[in-house]
């Protein structure tokens, strides 16, 4: 049975080679059968919107863009804090692949009973 992994984001393509590594560690718990959620909060919630991190591309790593999509192929999600989402007043119509708006409470559940997770 796999077990879970959690990643917390803080930032935004403003910190390419935060959000890059988020998302290579995310995508090796996932291809490590974890079941496995990035949360974003605060500024890194605009990744979650289309078309907005499709220009970071840090130096030695693949595009954030293609990391997040292979993350969702994979069957990563994505939960976007809802709360810091709707402060930014960003669409909600035109989430990535894997997106979901949540609240605090999704993210405890999910984290319930033993979470190892990492923060960036």
């Amino acid at each position: 049975m796999p077990g879970k992994f959690c990643v917390s984001l803080t930032r935004d393509k403003s910190d390419p080679d935060r959000v890059t590594v988020a998302f290579v560690v995310a995508n090796a718990a996932a291809g490590s059968d974890q079941e496995t959620v990035v949360f974003l909060s605060t500024d890194a919630v605009q990744l979650a919107v289309k078309g907005y991190a499709d220009d970071v591309a840090e130096a030695g790593f693949a595009p954030l863009k293609e990391l997040m999509a292979g993350f969702a192929d994979a069957g990563g999600k994505i939960y976007v804090c809802s709360p810091c989402f709707k402060k930014r007043g960003l669409d909600d119509t035109s989430l990535v692949a894997g997106a979901v708006l949540v609240g605090g409470a999704k993210l405890v559940e999910f984290m319930v009973g033993g979470c190892p997770s990492l923060s960036y």
